[in-house]
């Protein structure tokens, strides 16, 4: 695959290289040749183990746990391919690391997102593709292209499969989900209910009330991303509460820090629904967690990237 003299070219970094495989096949292409690693002190090593020079270079870094080293390992494979003289790259970065730090909600707090998208930018990124931003604003802290994708049709599309056979509530976990939980209710044809929820600190929930009727009917919880699931074990137990006759959830990202493999375990919820933006290790595999790839859609939009189409048609 050739466009104007540039070969395309898929590169992993360590924190998704199953998913970068998986598009890398998607695109009848075989991961570029690189090694990375650390010094012994814990610096970062990269080489890239052949020729760029002039090729499009997308490389694909999720930037999970561990946050910081992915991070890092994004930034110095991007200098690396800068240096080596490729022709435009691509940060493919289907899980956005610091997205929950977009603002200031106290005084003297950071704006983190907007300065990892400075380091991104900085590093020599020409352009960013990426999945479900935590805040959709973050696409302005760049002064690069973002394409941003979203999860939510692949998410809808599982249920839709399902046929759960009952009627169908879709459930905002809080005001901040309301738009994300409208237009996953449209593709199924359902009404939406809203958690109406405060947070006295960060990563602790508190549920208030339930606005809207889940009475006998099946809720689905749909969410961006689940870090400890505090949010979503209290969600699905008010639901229950409040007469949902079952509990199912969904986000784009499954982050599943902390005690969340515990609390899933013990909530009422039937199934979670997660994508591969982030993987998932054995450990934390149990049999309520579904996942589906994002790997088709990811390669679809580079090869749009790629070959200067729009990449819109892939935001519904």
């Amino acid at each position: 695959m050739v466009r104007h003299g540039g070969a395309i070219k898929i590169f992993s970094g360590n924190s998704n290289p199953a998913l970068a495989k998986e598009i890398a096949e998607n695109l009848g292409l075989t991961l570029g040749d690189s090694e990375v690693g650390t010094f012994s002190d814990g610096e970062i090593s990269v080489r890239i183990k052949e020729s760029i020079r002039g090729a499009n270079v997308f490389v694909v870094q999720s930037t999970c746990s561990p946050v910081n080293d992915n991070l890092m390992e994004l930034l110095i494979m991007i200098d690396a391919f800068k240096r080596a003289s490729a022709g435009e790259i691509t940060a493919v970065i289907p899980y956005y690391g610091y997205a929950r730090q977009d603002r200031k909600s106290k005084p003297r707090d950071p704006i983190t997102a907007k300065l990892v998208a400075d380091l991104i930018t900085v590093a020599g990124a020409d352009r960013v593709l990426t999945m479900d931003l935590h805040a959709a604003q973050i696409q302005g802290y760049f002064n690069i292209p973002v394409d941003h994708l979203l999860g939510g049709p692949i998410l809808a599309k599982y249920f839709m499969e399902k046929d759960l056979g009952g009627d169908v509530v879709v459930v905002s976990p809080d005001h901040g989900s309301v738009v994300r939980a409208r237009n996953f209710a449209e593709k199924l044809n359902a009404p939406i209910a809203i958690i109406d929820k405060r947070r006295p600190k960060a990563n602790v929930a508190e549920i208030m009330n339930l606005i809207g009727d889940v009475r006998g009917k099946i809720a689905i919880l749909v969410d961006d991303l689940i870090d400890t699931a505090g949010t979503l074990q209290q969600g699905a137990q008010a639901l229950i509460d409040n007469g949902a006759k079952e509990v199912y959830a969904c986000a784009t990202h499954g982050v599943l820090s902390g005690p969340a493999i515990e609390r899933l375990i013990d909530s009422p919820i039937k199934e979670l629904v997660i994508t591969d933006t982030i993987p998932l290790p054995e450990e934390k595999k149990i049999s309520k967690i579904k996942i589906r790839t994002v790997a088709p859609l990811l390669a679809e939009a580079i090869m749009r990237i790629y070959e200067g189409m729009s990449v819109s048609k892939l935001f519904v």
